[in-house]
């Protein structure tokens, strides 16, 4: 007769006999390795690899640093800057499209004073471009403006070119200039256009 404890349940209260038929206690897994600890990367490629055709031989580290600590810093490299509302709805110094407009004439007629027309040559030119007149642009302390640089080279073969932007802005505070430079072959086009953002 078995003495029943005041809420245990039989199945629970153990006699010397069923001791030994205990069901075989399975063995724990071993833990996976992170991706970041410096040397279970390449075991990590050889798993991911195995039932492909390739065979991983050796995987050289990322970096000379551990990885753990790369981890930390794709964390915080991640992290977004949270700012305080400034309730500002208007710019502290508003965007002045004559004086802009000048630098980038200016910048266009030094940099392409010499310059003949090459389709090649152009397609580089007018990144150097557009990052020299961003960087003029940014000098003048325009804040909270994001500016958009385009710059255009047309071939002179006696067309005619038609060139329009169309955008949906506030007309109080964005802005746009044009600014052109015309050598015999070509003629030179650059567009700032200045939008604030609250």
């Amino acid at each position: 007769m078995e003495k029943r404890g005041r809420g245990v349940k039989s199945s629970l209260i153990q006699t010397p006999n069923q001791s030994s038929q205990q069901a075989p206690v399975t063995p724990r897994k071993e833990r996976r390795p992170s991706m970041f600890e410096k040397e279970a990367y390449a075991q990590i490629l050889r798993e991911r690899l195995r039932e492909s055709v390739h065979d991983v031989q050796y995987v050289e580290p990322p970096f000379d640093d551990s990885i753990a600590d790369i981890g930390k810093e794709w964390k915080s490299a991640l992290a977004k800057l949270k700012f305080a509302n400034s309730y500002r709805m208007e710019p502290l110094k508003k965007f002045q499209a004559h004086s802009v407009q000048t630098k980038i004439q200016q910048i266009l007629t030094e940099s392409l004073k010499d310059v003949k027309y090459d389709d090649k040559v152009f397609s580089h030119l007018s990144l150097e471009l557009a990052d020299r007149i961003l960087l003029a642009v940014k000098e003048f302390g325009y804040h909270r403006y994001k500016f958009i640089i385009k710059v255009l080279f047309i071939q002179k073969t006696g067309q005619a070119i038609n060139i329009a932007s169309r955008w949906i802005w506030d007309v109080a505070w964005d802005s746009w200039v044009a600014a052109k430079h015309e050598a015999e072959s070509y003629v030179a086009l650059a567009l700032v256009f200045a939008l604030y953002y609250e």
